[in-house]
């Protein structure tokens, strides 16, 4: 495939939990090329009100889409996926690719009929969880925790931090010393940050779990949307609505990133002090 040919995917989110799904993309294999957006300024979205962020979210990827002209956008943030997909949808000409809640997976995937929810607060509570557990959970015993601490630790993690192992522990906590916890086998991570703690949380478990993430899922509806051929993603430009330090853009080159860039206020893309060119 030429690269005149290649499709270009924008990965989205609060902050770097969309790494996790742009990792999972990558591993499987897709010849694609993705931008990143972390829309850091914000962070974390789980404590903002919904109108907020319907307000600012169709807003801002409509910036983005105007220009970089991706071929889809993937909202790589249960959040904003649930508050403001539809918006997002209405605003944009792009497909966009939305993050699920892996309740339907760890409800298949449980022997005990047992199963663990960490996610933010606000995602615990919301409808839309609601819904998906009674339509693919009905049966099982679901225990649920929010934590907005732990999205606070990835990003920490992410930007050369060690791992705040309080929060690990409040977390492990909510989920196997609750009623039914001593039962639990699969814990639905339902926030896109939380896989990137997946080995603290697994090394810290009081016994082996199955830890369930959405990355995968995300990368095979990318595949289809686009009618991905295999090969290798290339990723291009990471764009950021707040500051970045040193320590954060090394994650950044690391998975092969070359050209950071700023989001001003108003939405405009413009090269960052710390634009690298490979």
């Amino acid at each position: 495939m030429s690269a005149t040919q290649r499709k270009r995917a924008l990965v989205f989110d609060s902050g770097v939990g969309g790494l996790s799904v742009l990792d999972a993309i990558v591993n499987a294999g897709l010849a694609v090329d993705l931008d990143y957006v972390a829309d850091n300024a914000w962070l974390p979205y789980g404590e903002k009100p919904d109108a907020a962020l319907v307000a600012r979210v169709p807003a801002l990827i409509r910036a983005l889409v105007d220009e970089w002209a991706p071929d889809a956008v993937v909202i790589a943030c249960n959040t904003a996926s649930t508050i403001a997909l539809d918006a997002v949808r209405a605003a944009i000409a792009a497909p966009v690719v939305g993050v699920v809640p892996p309740i339907k997976p760890a409800a298949e995937a449980t022997k005990t009929g047992v199963i663990g929810l960490l996610a933010t607060p606000a995602t615990v509570a919301r409808p839309y969880t609601d819904e998906l557990i009674a339509k693919f959970a009905a049966d099982k015993t679901v225990i649920r925790f929010g934590s907005t601490a732990l999205v606070d630790a990835a990003e920490r993690v992410l930007a050369g931090g060690e791992v705040n192992r309080e929060a690990v522990a409040e977390a492990l906590h909510g989920l196997f010393d609750a009623p039914g916890g001593d039962r639990l086998d699969v814990v639905a991570l339902a926030c896109t940050h939380f896989p990137l703690l997946r080995d603290a949380l697994a090394i810290a478990a009081p016994r082996p779990v199955l830890w369930l993430d959405s990355g995968a899922a995300i990368a095979r509806r990318l595949k289809d949307v686009l009618a991905l051929g295999d090969g290798s993603a290339r990723l291009r430009r990471a764009a950021f609505t707040g500051p970045v330090n040193a320590r954060l853009w090394l994650a950044f080159e690391a998975r092969g990133f070359s050209v950071r860039a700023r989001i001003e206020a108003g939405f405009s893309v413009v090269p960052d002090t710390g634009e690298r060119y490979g």
